[in-house]
């Protein structure tokens, strides 16, 4: 199953990540894909994310806190080798935030600009 939402679809990292265990995103990681994930979290959670972190595009500690609080709110948890959720962005929790954000999206237009997202109600004409 690919990605679907907008902010997501393209690119080929967060894609790696819903496929492969390899390219789980963990603390240290950096990015624009990291990006997308704090823009997605910020979006459907609220998320506070430090602002150093936001502008390195970096998953620190908040951004781990974040993913760990989102993951607890849904209970992903890979019941299979886990007991609890981690602050790891893996297949399950790219997928969850994926199916989220795509919710998000309908009846908007998003557009991304290198990792710039604005998000806009549609007007009544495009309704």
């Amino acid at each position: 199953m690919p990605l679907r939402s907008q902010l997501f679809r393209n690119d080929a990292r967060l894609r790696g990540c819903l496929a492969e265990d390899r390219w789980h995103v963990t603390q240290g990681c950096a990015g624009d894909y990291v990006h997308r994930i704090q823009i997605a979290l910020i979006e459907i959670d609220g998320a506070r994310i430090a602002s150093g972190e936001l502008a390195a595009k970096l998953y620190g500690p908040s951004t781990a806190a974040a993913a760990l609080g989102f993951k607890q709110a849904r209970d992903i948890v890979n019941r299979s080798y886990q007991s609890q959720a981690d602050d790891i962005v893996g297949k399950m929790t790219i997928a969850a935030l994926d199916d989220e954000m795509l919710e998000r999206e309908r009846g908007r237009k998003i557009m991304v600009s290198g990792c710039v997202c604005c998000f806009h109600k549609d007007d009544d004409r495009n309704a």
